[in-house]
């Protein structure tokens, strides 16, 4: 007994560290210290959960093609989506509003390095900061842009992107094109009314928040003459500005026919430079006034509708859910993997 009592401490001994010295090796390569180290960022304001799904938009980067500097930089995906949300949607809204913006502007990005498009992209480049793909501002023009405000509105523009990190819009499991716009006249347009397509998800669905926006309403003055060479139609010393024969489920116009040239309303709207393909006009002596409901192309996610819808109580999910029919909020870390592999 005398010699088995030692022998079974130093087993006890053995076991205890056998324990100990694996949780020590560990413990300095949790996710903990990674989210902490890797950020590198205060996380004040940012609902807890999220902290772990921020990582992944930390380790892709976008290379950007920056058109007034006419060179490419290389921006983390976290960096790219808070200049994009920044640039596309107020900071001012609704928190909400904001995480549903993050949502779309991450799926179209997503979409966009997994598709490998480069079409009007320099090379080395996969997207611009203009239009043409998403508008993007770094850190340093949102700083200059929003002066003695920059704190608070970078702050709530990174807890929108970082609540929905990782997460992407999906349709049978493929990343959808999250096409949104500033305004609707009360309704979105089916996708094909607009571009070529029948595209399920971008179906025309009712919008009335858009009515308090400041773009709801706008009045367009040219002169016969500059209206005539931009159509290429002769309206004659009449009254009549073509006849309107057919409109969008959207309520927009669809058809114009011009003593016999037909002209879409999506022509009308891009030759004029109008706000939306929504309008009325009349003739008032050498001049056209040009009446538009709404601003922008109609297609997806109404912007001033997602904020209206927020103020109303719904939250990301829900106003995405309305503006893309039949999609999933899913998670992004496979497609991200493959980014990163491809890299």
């Amino acid at each position: 007994m005398k010699i088995i009592k030692p022998i079974l401490v130093l087993v006890s001994l053995l076991i205890a560290l056998t324990i100990i010295i694996p949780a020590v090796l560990v413990l300095p390569f949790s996710d903990e210290h990674l989210v902490s180290g890797k950020l590198g960022e205060n996380l004040a304001g940012v609902p807890p959960e999220d902290e772990l799904t921020a990582v992944a938009d930390s380790e892709v980067e976008v290379a950007v093609f920056r058109s007034s500097k006419s060179k490419i930089e290389n921006v983390l995906l976290e960096d790219y989506l808070v200049g994009v949300v920044a640039s596309e949607m107020p900071a001012e809204f609704n928190e909400e509003a904001l995480k549903a913006q993050a949502l779309t502007a991450r799926t179209y990005i997503v979409k966009k390095l997994l598709s490998k498009d480069d079409i009007g992209v320099p090379e080395g480049a996969q997207v611009t900061d203009t239009q043409i793909h998403q508008v993007y501002k770094s850190d340093d023009e949102l700083r200059t842009g929003w002066g003695v405000s920059y704190d608070w509105k970078k702050k709530k523009v990174l807890a929108a992107v970082r609540a929905t990190s990782g997460k992407i819009l999906t349709y049978n499991g493929e990343a959808i094109t999250a096409t949104f716009f500033s305004t609707s006249n009360g309704y979105t347009e089916n996708s094909e009314d607009y571009w070529p397509g029948n595209i399920p998800y971008l179906r025309s669905v009712s919008s009335p928040w858009d009515k308090n926006s400041p773009k709801f309403s706008s009045q367009k003055v040219m002169t016969v003459k500059s209206f005539e060479a931009r159509l290429g139609v002769n309206l004659g010393s009449g009254s009549t500005i073509g006849k309107i024969i057919e409109l969008t489920e959207g309520k927009r116009v669809s058809k114009v026919d011009f003593n016999g040239k037909l002209l879409s309303g999506k022509d009308i709207r891009e030759k004029l430079e109008l706000r939306s393909s929504d309008f009325v006009w009349e003739r008032k002596g050498s001049n056209i006034v040009i009446t538009t409901k709404g601003f922008g192309h109609g297609v997806g996610m109404s912007q001033y509708g997602a904020n209206g819808m927020a103020e109303e109580g719904k939250n990301y999910q829900e106003i995405v859910k309305h503006y893309y029919q039949g999609v999933e909020i899913t998670s992004a870390e496979s497609m991200m993997a493959t980014i990163t592999a491809q890299k």
